[in-house]
């Protein structure tokens, strides 16, 4: 189908409820802290789009919707900056390096590796939510040599899978910042935005220099997404921690069976 005179992989009705997609994961995505694109690349390969467009396209679109989540995030004061440095440039540095030997690894065992993280996260998360115990609660603590080596530790090895993987793998990092860095979950959600967001812009770099996009869903299901994302890092002020805790609980159980779905299915 032709869109002013730009090519797009799918239909008028395609179009509108990807865009209706890419709106609503926005929500919840600006809400607990991430990307969400394991959830709108599953539904852009589902309805027919050739899977070097759909990652090109979902990726930039997770850029996007994480940035405008990450602006609410950080005019709240829900940004932890020495985090976005110690993390996030090693997250980047990863990315790229995931990305350039990715054809050497097996993507199904990566993907499969990756769900299998999240949803034992997300069960941990549901776990903790219930028994109302939150290890933000002892603080961040001071900045050491050993934080240092395992905030640039995790960060790098998160953004190598996901450079590899084709995703930002927020949902990784999230739980990280909570479990092993013991920071509130309200500033992990913002934090991990603004670190995606620089994630999503590196890994794009390579889509975008061979073409894979798809310019009217990039259009529509970025603003959707932004649009989306902006409204649910509103909410995140308004949620109690462990309520919290419990969404993005049920959300990476869910992010999670869908990577291992997509891992099995291949």
């Amino acid at each position: 189908m032709d869109i002013l005179g730009f090519e797009t992989a799918v239909n008028a009705w395609q179009l509108a409820l990807l865009t209706a997609i890419s709106a609503a994961v926005g929500v919840l995505g600006g809400l607990v802290g991430l990307a969400l694109g394991t959830i709108r690349l599953p539904a852009l390969l589902l309805l027919g789009v050739p899977a070097p467009l759909a990652a090109g396209t979902n990726i930039l679109v997770s850029t996007l919707s994480a940035a405008t989540g990450a602006v609410r995030h950080l005019r709240a004061g829900r940004v932890d900056w020495s985090i976005v440095r110690l993390m996030g440039i090693p997250s980047v540095v990863g990315a790229l390096g995931g990305g350039l030997f990715a054809s050497r690894v097996d993507e199904r065992l990566l993907i499969g590796l990756a769900g299998a993280f999240v949803v034992w996260q997300g069960t941990e998360f549901l776990i903790r939510a219930r028994l109302a115990r939150l290890s933000a609660a002892k603080g961040r603590g001071p900045v050491t040599a050993g934080r240092v080596v395992s905030e640039g530790g995790i960060g790098f090895t998160i953004g190598l899978l996901g450079g590899a993987v084709g995703l930002i793998l927020g949902s990784i990092r999230l739980p990280a910042m909570v479990r092993f860095l013991g920071i509130d979950a309200r500033t992990a959600a913002g934090t991990n935005l603004t670190i995606g967001f620089f994630l999503g812009t590196a890994g794009f770099v390579g889509h975008g220099l061979r073409g894979d996009l798809d310019v009217p869903l990039l259009v529509l299901m970025g603003s959707a997404g932004m649009a989306g994302s902006l409204y649910g890092a509103t909410l995140t002020g308004r949620v109690k921690p462990d309520r919290l805790l419990k969404v993005m609980g049920v959300v990476l159980l869910a992010v999670g069976l869908l990577l291992l779905w997509r891992a099995v299915a291949g």
